[in-house]
């Protein structure tokens, strides 16, 4: 499996709404951060589908290494 690229070491904060589903970049590579944008067809890495559960704002990995992908579980602390 291709390792997935660190888009940056520490979370993307975003307002999420209701019942609306998001396409998480679990590769690093795609220029929309934290979201998909199709750059990880040469990978074997696929995108993380995430819908909020309620309108706030949750914080998405932006190292890509969470165990709780697609958010962030402080990780990046570590690399």
């Amino acid at each position: 499996m291709t390792a997935p690229i660190i888009a940056q070491k520490s979370p993307y904060p975003v307002e999420v709404e209701e019942g609306k589903s998001y396409f998480w970049c679990a590769c690093g590579k795609s220029s929309k951060q934290p979201f998909c944008d199709g750059s990880h067809k040469d990978t074997s890495i696929a995108p993380v589908k995430y819908t909020a559960d309620a309108s706030k704002r949750v914080f998405f990995c932006g190292c890509k290494h969470s165990s709780k992908a697609p958010l962030c579980d402080g990780a990046h602390n570590k690399l």
